[in-house]
């Protein structure tokens, strides 16, 4: 299922360089720019508040925003880069690239597992290894999911997942044609696999 694409409020920035960027951050911005999609860059500010608010929120690189700048278009961006301070991890900067919707791109995508409680192996007290809790994929831009689905139902002890066993949304693929692991239920400390009966 595709998100809702999300309002995000920027201004314009006036002046480029360090020193207008530098001003920027003591006015309580962080400066950025957009770029991309054959247009002019365009240097803007967001309020810090208000960008550390969806840095927070979590998945903020893989989301498809509608960003809204007064005196131009809104357009769909997606953040390729948020700058932090190397001492406060505060941000200081942010690079959005414009997007059609029928723009591939490539993202990191979330994994979400469901089901523990219909694996056999985790009833029996295996233990799922999560290898990945993100996976790169090739993506449209306006179909951009919110998570991929691990479904555990029937995993056994020893039994191994890989991203060929994922059931990806239609027009999502990942970006090496190699068969990755993502997980895994291994067996618990001093677990016997039974022998068959005689």
């Amino acid at each position: 299922m595709a998100r809702q694409i999300n309002d995000l409020n920027a201004e314009v920035r006036t002046g480029t360089g360090k020193g207008a960027a530098r001003q920027a951050r003591r006015d309580g911005f962080v400066p950025g720019v957009v770029y991309g999609d054959g247009q002019e860059p365009v240097a803007i500010q967001m309020n810090y508040n208000y960008l550390y608010k969806h840095l927070k929120a979590g998945r903020f690189l893989q989301t498809l925003f509608n960003l809204k700048v007064a005196g131009h278009e809104d357009v769909h961006v997606i953040c390729r880069a948020v700058q932090r301070d190397v001492v406060k991890d505060t941000p200081t900067h942010v690079d959005f690239m414009r997007l059609h919707d029928e723009s591939k791109v490539v993202v990191h995508i979330h994994v979400t597992f469901i089901n523990h409680e219909a694996s056999p192996g985790l009833k029996r007290g295996g233990t799922l290894t999560v290898v990945r809790n993100e996976v790169e994929l090739e993506v449209l831009a306006g179909d951009i999911p919110d998570h991929i689905t691990v479904d555990l139902t029937g995993v056994q002890i020893g039994d191994v997942i890989h991203i060929g066993d994922v059931a990806l949304p239609e027009g999502v693929k990942p970006t090496t044609t190699r068969n990755f692991v993502i997980g895994n239920v291994s067996a618990p400390a001093g677990f016997v696999e039974e022998a068959p009966a005689a």
